[in-house]
């Protein structure tokens, strides 16, 4: 009888700088991609908007037109904010790390 103790998972490869940079290239693409969809958004619904004779149509299409231009730009934000906190890790990541202290 054989008692082999199971091995530890192998631990997961560090990320490293490129891997950072690429992320944060795609990330502010993206972003500049759904800055563009917003404006042309905004630029849509300033030229066509909602004309209802009913009350109660004409709120149900600003509301609708206020979440999806609102959404649009919520996007916008997330994606540039991921994308300059992955480019600011990057950065962060060409330092070597500080040796440990004894505090």
């Amino acid at each position: 009888m054989s008692d082999k103790s199971p091995s530890p998972p192998p631990a997961a490869p560090s990320k490293g700088p490129l891997s950072f940079l690429s992320g944060a290239l795609t990330s502010l693409a993206l972003g500049w991609l759904v800055l563009g969809l917003s404006q042309r958004l905004v630029a849509y619904y300033a030229l066509h908007p909602p004309d209802y004779d009913s009350r109660i149509a004409q709120s149900i299409a600003t509301a609708l037109k206020t979440l999806i231009v609102g959404m649009s730009f919520l996007a916008t934000f997330t994606f540039a904010f991921v994308g300059l906190g992955l480019f600011l890790t990057f950065l962060r990541s060409l330092w070597p790390a500080a040796p440990d202290k004894p505090s």
